[in-house]
């Protein structure tokens, strides 16, 4: 008897081609170099401590120690920054595991050595401090800073207890490590036979490949060995994201805040309202998901009641468009003109540059992500396929990616961090300009398709799957709260619901592995994220229509937008940009949008 063939081998790390990597040696030139940074940057942990209990003596005692904390900041974070990076080349390499495990210490200790800034100046009266500014100068950068820590001062603690706080964060992160250990280095996804028949071992990085592939059997294939597989661990998965969600509980109650959700919109000042706002306005436009999915049905040729999960990233063009990476980047170019020359050069240096992970090997981190600190690059990390799904992730990462240029050039570290609707709406609005760049390129009918289907899927993710997944964090935080267990059954019995809401009677339900879908997105650790998905592809779409027809004073303000960073409210600096998330205006305008697309697509289906 012939042996089965052996599956295609994804290549390990030092098999991949450099040009496909990122440059992370502008970062630190040597893994040495690291190490000095770390002991640099461990040392400076204790410039801290001679300023706690002295911060209310005098204004320029003040400034001093602010100071001080920024350069702390600024050194620990670039540590950080680069073992987490290289960290997500390959889970598998366990040097670089141990790099970012030590960098989550360093990361908690520097919390702990900075937590008695907060609750002394949250001690200050407030004269005492506005006076400070007129006779401090210097303080003027600090002043939204200063009225943040002011904003939330019934929620701070003592020093002492601060500080306790701050430690925890080291033992807290483990459930996320746990999680990110798993998927990524662990989890085997299985084996399918690709479209050719030949053996394919699954990663992170391939696996969604086979989801957008033309041959339905490798579509469900893909979807039920990697479904089965998050499957096999979902206690584990749940055990994880459990944890995670009791640490929220935690912190919220050990600071006074009445729910984790108002605990975690509170450093951004975002209101309750703009979360509720989203979702309830996504239940209410389930009919219209309803005709996208019955449109697709049709445009794929499936029956009634046919359409399966592994059919809702098939391609519905009948010859989709390739696009290698030199296409790629040069559709990116063109679809970002309207934010003017020196944006578009700014993206070219950093393409140039190799800002972008773009290869696939053994235990890369799956999804993509923008990420860097004060004085690097801002990094992406992405698969490339070359399809228009994969432009479409590579200029919304650039959004990110040029956010945090932008900021970190006009600002100073202070502010180098933005609130997350500010940073989706950066990366939505990008992808905003290249589909309705996309549809002017070529008019013919598996184009149209192939960009309308790419809009679509974007929407889908952030104003269909990541709502759902919002309120599914919303109900497992309400039971936390309650003194209710989070299991892996409860977990999943929940999620199906809400898809069983979500895509009515549309779409098959494979009620197992589409309950577990839960897993597979990290995002939930960072306690309600996913949310601003939703707010930031609303921003994004009402944004984007001026800037593109050529109303200069709406781009100046965008742009002025991206170089704020986090001196300014997140909300507060959209309303100023020119959409305002407190109304529901802006959710109903990205429906209306998404209506034209389905209106399309209708059509096409005859």
């Amino acid at each position: 008897m012939t042996a089965a063939p052996a599956p295609t081998a994804v290549p390990s790390r030092s098999e991949v081609c450099p040009d496909e990597t990122w440059d992370l040696e502008r970062v630190f030139p040597t893994d040495d170099a690291w190490e000095a940074a770390f002991q640099t940057a461990d040392a400076m942990l204790t410039d801290l401590a001679p300023f706690a209990g002295t911060l209310a003596e005098a204004p320029d005692r003040l400034l001093a120690a602010l100071r001080t904390q920024d350069a702390v900041a600024e050194a620990v974070d670039r540590v950080a920054v680069y073992a987490a990076l290289r960290q997500s080349e390959d889970a598998t390499n366990t040097r670089y595991v141990g790099f970012a495990d030590r960098a989550r210490g360093l990361f908690a200790r520097a919390e702990a050595a900075a937590a008695f800034v907060a609750p002394e100046v949250a001690a200050i009266p407030d004269p005492t401090l506005d006076g400070w500014f007129a006779e401090e100068p210097g303080l003027d950068q600090y002043r939204h800073l200063l009225a943040r820590i002011r904003r939330q001062r019934e929620h701070l603690r003592s020093p002492a207890e601060e500080a306790l706080l701050a430690r925890a964060g080291e033992v807290f992160g483990g459930f996320e490590t746990v999680h990110d250990m798993l998927e990524n280095g662990e989890l085997p996804l299985g084996t399918i036979r690709d479209e050719s028949g030949e053996p394919v071992r699954l990663t992170q990085g391939s696996v969604g490949r086979y989801f957008h592939s033309a041959d339905r059997r490798v579509r469900r294939e893909a979807w039920e060995q990697s479904g089965d597989a998050y499957l096999a661990f979902r206690n584990t998965f749940a055990a994880s994201l459990g944890g995670a969600v009791k640490r929220d509980v935690y912190y919220a109650r050990a600071r006074g805040y009445a729910s984790s959700l108002d605990a975690a919109l509170a450093d951004d000042n975002v209101p309750a309202a703009v979360f509720h706002t989203l979702l309830d306005t996504v239940w209410e436009h389930f009919p219209l998901w309803h005709r996208y999915f019955r449109a697709r049905r049709r445009l794929l040729g499936l029956a009634e009641g046919d359409l399966h999960g592994w059919d809702l990233e098939a391609p519905l063009a009948a010859d989709p468009p390739a696009v290698d990476w030199a296409r790629g980047e040069e559709i990116a170019l063109d679809a970002l003109a309207p934010l003017g020359p020196d944006y578009v050069a700014a993206v070219r240096r950093g393409l140039a540059a190799r800002w972008v992970d773009r290869c696939a090997n053994t235990g890369k981190h799956g999804g993509a992500f923008s990420w860097g600190a004060y004085g690097t690059e801002p990094y992406i990390s992405m698969t490339w396929h070359d399809d228009l799904s994969s432009v479409s992730t590579l200029i919304h990462e650039l959004g990110h990616s040029l956010h945090s240029h932008l900021t970190w050039k006009h600002q100073p570290v202070t502010y180098a961090t933005y609130g997350m609707s500010a940073a989706e709406t950066a990366s939505n609005f990008n992808q905003a300009l290249m589909g309705a760049h996309l549809l002017e390129l070529d008019g013919a009918r598996d184009w149209t398709l192939a960009v309308i289907e790419e809009r679509m899927e974007n929407f889908q993710r952030y104003l269909f799957i990541m709502p759902i997944l919002a309120r599914f964090e919303l109900a497992c935080h309400e039971r936390a709260e309650a003194g209710q267990a989070l299991g892996a059954a409860w977990m999943n019995e929940t999620l199906l619901d809400f898809w069983q809401q979500g895509y009515g009677a549309e779409v098959a339900i494979d009620s197992a592995r589409m309950g577990v879908i839960w897993a597979r997105f990290p995002h939930l650790f960072a306690n309600f994220y996913v949310f601003q998905y939703g707010v930031g592809i609303a921003a994004a779409a009402a944004l984007a229509g001026p800037i593109r027809a050529g109303d200069t004073d709406a781009r100046d303000r965008y742009l002025r937008f991206l170089r704020q960073g986090g001196s300014q409210d997140p909300i507060e600096a959209l309303r100023e940009a020119g959409v305002d998330m407190r109304s529901p205006e802006p959710f109903r305008q990205a429906f209306r949008v998404l209506d034209g697309y389905v209106t399309k697509l209708e059509e096409l289906a005859g």
